[in-house]
């Protein structure tokens, strides 16, 4: 039996023309000029004998073959690096105390810390999760090696690795009366998502009363979900039978927050290194790609 190998280089091209939305931006990213990535794609689809990109349109635009070579070369490239880290980096071993925010949890965690530790088993992660003052705290006293939390202030320091946007957020069936106090569900008074709110809304003229306070975003989360009021939570928290409220319905913009990484100069920056890598990763946005019918 005959095989065709593909060719990592001409996958990654790829991948990264969709990511970046256009032949010239991914070769801004890889290096390359314009001319060198539609090469690049040309012996791409040479190689498969199959269209990947529909010419005729201005910019690049998924043919419904390109659509299922992205989902396959996004996982073959993944396999890539990883086996090509986990050998490059043989010797990452020890234990890393990873401070986390509360709601970044659900989201991303998880599937993070599966990837890494499948290519790095000797490297032990203790995970602490947390609100931001708390991890600051534990940071500070030298418990943990390195924090992903929400920076509120750029002189809290830490690299920012993603934005978010701040939304209100309700039960679907939920209806406030206008005319009355406008029942909240928060987390205690020292967070920025309590504060920005409660801003807001005195920014308008508009009554309020937190009739549910809770230490944790979960449960917020949950409060809201019974319909005990409206809550404050980041976007991508915005799920589960919650829905979000605009200015349409009467509620004023929260603007964005900012999620950063802080500890990463210290003593185990070698090992807390490629930890931050995979997150960043997981982090790094990335537009849904266009089919062509």
């Amino acid at each position: 039996m005959r095989y065709t190998d593909l060719d990592m280089e001409l996958l990654r091209a790829f991948v990264t023309v969709v990511d970046a939305g256009g032949f010239t931006a991914a070769g801004a990213r890889l290096g390359r000029t314009q001319a060198a990535m539609s090469i690049r794609i040309k012996r791409l689809e040479d190689l498969l004998e199959r269209q990947v990109f529909d010419r005729s349109s201005r910019s690049p635009a998924l043919t419904r073959d390109g659509e299922l070579l992205l989902s396959y070369a996004r996982q073959i490239l993944k396999l890539n690096d990883e086996t090509v880290q986990r050998f490059i980096e043989p010797d990452n071993e020890g234990e890393l105390r990873l401070g986390v925010a509360e709601y970044f949890v659900p989201q991303h965690l998880p599937v993070v810390l599966s990837r890494f530790t499948q290519a790095y088993p000797r490297v032990h992660i203790q995970v602490k999760v947390g609100l931001n003052d708390n991890l600051f705290e534990s940071l500070d006293r030298g418990e943990l090696d390195v924090a992903i939390c929400r920076r509120d202030h750029p002189r809290q320091g830490g690299r920012v690795v993603r934005r978010e946007r701040l939304r209100w957020a309700a039960a679907q069936w939920f209806r406030p009366d206008a005319a009355s106090a406008l029942p909240l569900c928060s987390l205690p008074p020292s967070c920025i998502f309590r504060s920005r709110g409660l801003a807001a809304l005195e920014s308008i003229g508009r009554s309020w009363r937190v009739i549910y306070t809770s230490e944790s975003v979960m449960g917020v989360i949950a409060a809201a979900q019974a319909g005990l009021g409206v809550a404050v939570l980041p976007e991508s928290s915005v799920s589960g039978g919650l829905v979000p409220l605009s200015s349409e319905d009467g509620f004023p913009d929260l603007g964005e927050i900012e999620l950063a990484i802080f500890g990463e100069s210290g003593e185990r920056k070698r090992l807390t290194s490629t930890l931050v890598r995979y997150i960043e990763e997981s982090l790094r946005p990335s537009e849904p790609p266009r089919l062509v019918g």
